[in-house]
């Protein structure tokens, strides 16, 4: 237990209690103007100790802009392309706010305030990933034992809607394609195999198995802030991906002159990097699809060519599981959530076959009964 001792101001008479934190190095807190509050606060002190609720006074007055470069630097786990978003948020939103706010003076009301005035002017996208940099910095603060629980959680946060997909058909993907100069190929190859960008640009000539038709996806090349970021696929764990036998001639031909280390496609040393969104040959291609055929999507991205694979692969009769192993989704049900729309069809198969069963049961059944009644009489 603490100690409660007066002493002399030129106020008046003070109390100072003395206790030991649970790290048991000792600190007091001075200014009572009663013995009473003096133990009140002293008690209330020993039972947060005993519940393992204490917080120190000390450790709350802890900066948040002193620790979020400390959370930052923890994110090891993330590869380069999902942490860069994560600094951006943290250096133009969060710090600017924050940054001279102690963990202990952060208020539930004031970081809602924040959140819908960010909400005014950016996408929930945005809104969300700026939250979760503050609420994550906070959550370490509670872990730390700086404040007892985290004032972030629990405020209004915007939706996210889920952006309109675009599905060529085999037509668009081809006018696509042609239009492509000499990224024809990859528009193809992506268009029919589902891979990211990323895991298609980082394929290496050994990658590809002409035998079984196979590709064998083990890296994946991000640019991040202009550097191109070499690593495992976004599932972490490699996969094999078929593709169809009109591809084989023409990664054949991806495959000339080229040793097994090199990539597969592009000049095989460097890899193929993203083209200019403003007026790189994928935009040329776009526009060019586009005053060919008014059915072409309008808002289409070199992503959209990964949800047409899907859209392809279900039209020629791939259930969910196939998906799922082509598009190396952690899940079905994860595959399921992102291309419910593409299953549609399959519900109104499931109806129309129980509607086919039942009548093949009840009249087959209907038919027997009359033919035993029909006997019956014959006898």
């Amino acid at each position: 237990m603490g100690s409660v001792t007066p002493y002399e101001t030129a106020s008046g008479r003070r109390y100072r209690v003395r206790y030991r934190k649970p790290d048991r190095t000792q600190t007091d807190k001075r200014g009572f103007k009663s013995k009473r509050e003096a133990e009140l606060f002293l008690a209330t002190v020993e039972v947060s100790k005993a519940r393992g609720e204490y917080i120190d006074a000390d450790s709350a007055r802890k900066l948040v802009g002193e620790l979020g470069p400390d959370w930052l630097a923890q994110q090891t786990h993330l590869k380069p392309s999902s942490l860069r978003p994560l600094e951006i948020a943290w250096r133009l939103y969060v710090e600017p706010r924050w940054g001279r706010v102690s963990v202990g003076q952060v208020r539930h009301s004031d970081v809602q305030a924040w959140i819908s005035q960010i909400s005014l002017g950016r996408g929930a996208t945005t809104v969300l990933r700026v939250y979760g940099v503050l609420a994550s910095i906070l959550d370490t603060a509670v872990k730390d034992r700086r404040i007892l629980s985290n004032p972030a959680r629990g405020v209004n946060l915007p939706r996210k809607s889920a952006r309109k997909r675009s599905y060529l058909s085999h037509e668009q993907v081809e006018a696509l394609a042609r239009n492509s100069g000499n990224h024809a190929t990859l528009v193809r190859f992506l268009a029919y195999t589902g891979l990211r960008w990323g895991e298609a640009t980082g394929l290496r000539v050994k990658s590809v198995d002409m035998l079984r038709r196979r590709v064998n996806v083990e890296e994946n090349a991000v640019m991040v802030a202009g550097t191109i970021h070499v690593g495992s696929p976004k599932s972490h764990e490699a996969r094999s991906v078929p593709f169809p036998a009109f591809l084989a001639d023409e990664l054949a031909r991806e495959c000339q002159g080229k040793d097994r280390s090199s990539l597969l496609f592009g000049d095989g040393l460097d890899y193929v990097r993203p083209p200019d969104s403003r007026n790189g040959w994928w935009i040329r291609a776009l526009t060019t699809a586009r005053e060919l055929d008014q059915d072409f999507p309008e808002a289409l991205t070199r992503h959209d060519l990964r949800h047409t694979a899907a859209s392809l692969a279900v039209s020629s009769g791939a259930n969910v599981l196939v998906i799922q192993r082509m598009l190396g989704h952690a899940s079905a049900a994860m595959t399921l959530d992102i291309y419910s729309d593409l299953f549609d069809d399959d519900l109104d198969a499931v109806a129309t076959a129980l509607d086919v069963a039942r009548t093949a049961s009840i009249v087959g059944k209907k038919w027997a009964a009359s033919g035993h009644a029909l006997v019956g009489k014959l006898k």
